[in-house]
């Protein structure tokens, strides 16, 4: 009898520790679904929050259209589409945006203007690479990159031949450039170059023109040989509160003077190219969400590309350093 309830006591134990591991289990796998429909739940709400992000900068920017004349617009660093917005959200989360002009940057698709290479363009890239310290004819393989032929640009070019001996192969793109990253496809490109250069440069349709009321002085060095980025520091000086209101003011100025007409060529002191960067935390979330617009005449905006793949807002401008 003893032996029977000891038996019993054994079975009891067994299918008790059973029920715990089982119940156990469940539990896991319920907080482990609570946790991911969370997960989602935050996922959305801060993909949203980046779109009302977006939508803000596009308001921004249709205002500030309004605010001038939208035949001759002035976009310049100290308007309110520069400055940065931030917003509290739930759950101690925030939302925040900043509108950058690309078109303050050299434009990579320069290089090439109706099928044919743009002389000026490529001489501008090789000012700015050797204002950068960089020795490699990045400007020749970049402007074999874009144009439709497969003969390389003199000695320093390259093409399909040199590509298709990579580990693994490729061709060159005989393309406009879609995103600034495509230039680690360049030959011999590495990652400190690349690092280098990518504050400085943009990848626009060909036609956007270099805004002076935007560019560094880095970017407007690469103007003239005889302008130094110190002497273009002057540049940015004169452009005072309002921005240089036409090109034929900027190409005025003293610091530009003797260089011949080349230098104000391409220019403009308006945008048309905005990128709007809206940055979500949001509970264990955060999501950059990058947004190239373009602004029309009429001042109607429209969005041309999205991207969720950003490490974070991009630095300060030299105005906001100094503010």
């Amino acid at each position: 009898m003893r032996r029977q309830s000891g038996v019993a006591l054994i079975t009891v134990l067994l299918v008790v520790a059973v029920v715990t591991v089982v119940c156990a289990g469940l539990i896991a796998r319920q907080q482990l679904s609570i946790r991911s429909s969370a997960n989602q739940l935050h996922v959305n709400q801060a993909w949203h929050y980046a779109l009302g992000g977006e939508t803000l900068a596009k308001a921004v920017l249709e205002r500030d259209v309004r605010r001038g004349d939208p035949r001759q617009p002035v976009d310049h660093l100290l308007e309110p589409w520069a400055r940065p917005l931030t917003f509290p959200l739930d759950e101690g989360g925030e939302l925040r945006v900043r509108i950058v002009d690309p078109s303050a940057r050299f434009n990579l698709n320069s290089l090439v203007r109706q099928g044919r290479p743009n002389e000026l363009a490529v001489l501008r890239l090789r000012r700015l690479l050797l204002r950068l310290g960089i020795d490699k004819p990045y400007a020749e393989r970049l402007l074999d990159w874009l144009d439709t032929d497969s003969e390389p640009q003199g000695g320093n070019g390259a093409e399909d031949g040199q590509y298709l001996l990579a580990t693994p192969p490729y061709r060159a793109a005989n393309r406009e450039v879609t995103d600034v990253s495509e230039l680690r496809l360049l030959l011999e490109m590495d990652e400190a170059d690349y690092r280098r250069l990518l504050p400085f440069v943009s990848a626009l349709p060909g036609e956007a023109l270099l805004n002076v009321n935007t560019a560094s002085a880095m970017v407007l060095s690469s103007l003239s040989d005889g302008l130094t980025p110190d002497t273009a520091t002057a540049l940015i000086a004169a452009r005072g509160a309002e921005g240089y209101p036409s090109p034929a003011a900027f190409a005025a100025q003293p610091a530009l003077a003797g260089m011949g007409e080349q230098v104000v060529q391409g220019l403009a002191v308006g945008s048309q190219y905005f990128e709007v960067f809206s940055e979500v935390s949001l509970g264990e979330r955060r999501v950059v969400l990058r947004s190239l617009l373009q602004r029309s005449n009429d001042g109607q905006v429209s969005v041309l590309a999205r991207d969720l793949g950003q490490g974070g807002m991009p630095p300060p401008s030299v105005e906001e350093e100094r503010e």
